[in-house]
């Protein structure tokens, strides 16, 4: 199975719900193409997302399960809240949480579940060795993400993928190009250095058709960077 470079057009871009630029410059921006491009390649059963704040990673697995008439669960787990990175933005109101959950109701009705949890909270509700993809983008402290990836690794399914953001960012208390550092050191992998950084990690297997792609990663690499 090749890779392929889609153009996908995401619906999100024109939702009135999201600020202006949300989806096209923000921080995750970056790698909406490599998200979507991704689930179509790898049609996972089970998609979880630790952290989802206006959805732009979310939103780019939901319209790749969209437009791949895939029967994907994506889940998306956040309390709304916000944490000392972000803000606590939840404590003033709910306004973001109910802008994506407009959005999902809206473009994605039978597409992805949005989960107002804690991660520990919504632990029990995945099987051992479920998940197929996991997006870990929470509180970026070291400790916090090595929390997170020790604690769901259990849930993540064998030759699954995990995705970490902000690997790339070295500022204020963020730890996670540290946590980023030691498993790369020991796992299968490939790493985005745009848009903060986004690492992609095999802990438990490659399938044969991700041989492929880590073996060409260098073209996927630069093709994503240049958007």
């Amino acid at each position: 199975m090749d890779w392929k470079f889609y153009r996908p057009v995401f619906a999100v871009d024109h939702a009135p719900e999201m600020p202006a630029g949300m989806m096209t410059e923000g921080a995750w921006s970056g790698h909406r193409r490599f998200a979507y491009d991704l689930v179509r390649f790898a049609k996972p059963k089970v998609i979880v997302e630790l952290g989802t704040l206006y959805g732009t990673s979310f939103f780019s697995f939901c319209q790749a399960i969209k437009d791949e008439g895939l029967s994907t669960s994506c889940y998306a787990v956040d309390t709304w809240q916000g944490d000392p990175h972000t803000g606590m933005y939840g404590t003033i109101n709910d306004g973001i949480y109910q802008a994506v959950s407009s959005v999902k109701k809206r473009e994605f009705p039978a597409v992805g579940t949005l989960l107002r949890h804690t991660f520990d909270e919504a632990l029990p509700l995945f099987p051992k060795e479920s998940i197929d993809i996991l997006h870990i983008d929470g509180y970026h402290a070291y400790e916090a993400v090595l929390h997170d990836y020790a604690s769901w690794l259990p849930k993540l399914a064998p030759k699954g993928v995990v995705l970490f953001h902000d690997t790339a960012v070295k500022v204020l208390d963020f730890g996670v190009h540290l946590l980023w550092d030691q498993l790369s050191a020991i796992h299968p992998h490939m790493r985005f250095h745009h848009s903060n950084g986004l690492g992609v990690l095999f802990p438990k297997g490659v399938s044969d058709e991700f041989q492929n792609v880590l073996a060409g990663q260098e073209k996927l690499i630069l093709r994503y960077a240049r958007g």
